[in-house]
């Protein structure tokens, strides 16, 4: 026995408005009860990434990722030898933009003499999906670019006789699928170009992120490239910074967003450097010959005694030299003052 239409309808009830399986008649089993999922097949290949360029309204021309067929200049289309006569024509194109988009991307249907798209809104028959009161309805699938008079019956009183249907709308032309994209695609605020990934966010931050505790794994056997930018460039009001200043050549990082502090990429003799001295007594102002006498950026041992800035010890960067408060180092004492650790940046 034929498959009745009633039981196709049931298919296409289930998988369509419920995304499952069709296991039983619909007597049987209403559409909520059936367990199975069946999703629609959504291609990757066919994604249009770029859909959030097309406008809310069908623009006069062809503009960025919108290709117009203009009633000017419609689209002519050929018929279907393997239908009825009359019944299905064929664009020769596909995505074409449906009215969920906006409701003039509706295609509009023009009957007209073959090979004349310039005439064919104004001097041929233009058909309404609603049809003319005849069943003469007819339905236009977007994806495909096929049109069907879907009625019982053709338009009413138009002969085919040497003529065409033309089609007058808006095609999506822009980047199909997420592999190999070779011209900016978007995703919401997120562009694709070539290997790049890009913000289209005005100073919008691009945020990553792992759900648990899964973790960020570089597999790469090369390099990672920090951030980098000039000492006036430096972000603010955010913690837990680390970037490559171009102006000191060193790599820096910042706890609180406003306070930078160099890393040390590289330590030898020559970067730490130091002066001793043996103290007699009576002695508190020491002249430095290998240390510049930065208060900040100084480690200040007496017999290997660390000694605290401003309340053990001054120092005057002008001069060199560094002086001990209070009492002067006993007569034998071991001076030792060092410099070349990395210091605190405005």
């Amino acid at each position: 026995m034929a498959i009745t239409d009633a039981k196709k309808v049931d298919y296409l009830w289930k998988k369509i408005g419920y995304g499952a399986t069709k296991t039983d008649t619909n007597a049987a089993k209403k559409a909520p009860n059936e367990a199975i999922a069946s999703p629609l097949l959504l291609r990757g290949d066919k994604t249009w990434n770029q859909a959030s360029s097309i406008a809310t309204t069908l623009p006069a021309s062809s503009t960025g990722v919108v290709t117009v067929y203009p009633t000017s200049n419609p689209i002519e289309t050929t018929a279907d030898g393997t239908a009825a006569a009359n019944r299905t024509w064929k664009t020769g194109t596909t995505d074409w933009i449906p009215p969920e988009f906006g409701s003039t991307y509706q295609v509009k249907v023009y009957i007209h003499t073959a090979s004349d798209a310039g005439n064919a809104a104004a001097s041929g028959d233009q058909v309404f999906a609603t049809g003319s009161g005849n069943d003469d309805e007819w339905f236009f699938d977007y994806q495909s670019g096929v049109l069907h008079f879907i009625g019982s019956n053709l338009p009413n009183g138009i002969s085919f006789t040497g003529k065409s249907v033309y089609i007058s709308g808006g095609r999506y032309t822009g980047q199909l699928g997420l592999q190999n994209i070779s011209s900016a695609a978007e995703t919401g605020n997120t562009e694709f170009v070539g290997n790049n990934i890009n913000n289209i966010v005005t100073n919008g931050d691009m945020t990553f992120g792992t759900q648990g505790t899964g973790e960020f794994i570089f597999n790469s056997t090369t390099s990672l490239v920090v951030p980098s930018g000039t000492t006036a460039q430096r972000p603010t009001a955010q913690t837990g910074l680390i970037r490559y200043n171009t102006d000191t050549g060193k790599y820096e990082v910042s706890e609180d967003g406003s306070t930078f502090t160099a890393l040390r990429t590289e330590h030898t003799a020559q970067e730490v450097k130091k002066d001793v001295f043996t103290g007699d007594g009576s002695t508190q102002t020491f002249a430095s010959t290998n240390v510049a006498t930065d208060e900040k950026n100084l480690i200040v041992y007496v017999d290997g005694v660390m000694q605290e800035p401003s309340e053990n010890y001054t120092t005057d960067g002008s001069t060199s030299t560094i002086t001990f408060s209070g009492e002067a180092p006993h007569s034998g004492a071991r001076i030792v003052v060092m410099s070349g650790f990395a210091e605190a940046q405005t």
